[in-house]
């Protein structure tokens, strides 16, 4: 299971719940989509969040999105 409380844009201090809702929220079903949204503020800064996780960990905005789509998120 994932930690629903993980920090997954580090550089905007956004947990992965929070940016699950944004997601749900404006509809949004692509990366590129999810990083041009100004409400969400998400990998604008240091982009290691796309789709690697700061830490190299595959926690990222990809998974994130990945998650939502599945429904299970």
């Amino acid at each position: 299971m994932f930690d629903r409380e993980r920090e997954i844009c580090v550089c905007n201090s956004r947990h992965m719940q929070e940016i699950a809702a944004c997601i749900k929220k404006h509809e949004i079903t692509t990366l590129e989509e999810l990083l041009e949204n100004e409400e969400c503020n998400v990998g604008d800064k240091c982009e290691s969040c796309h789709e690697d996780g700061f830490n190299n960990d595959g926690y990222s905005l990809a998974m994130v999105l990945s998650l939502v789509k599945q429904r299970r998120l």
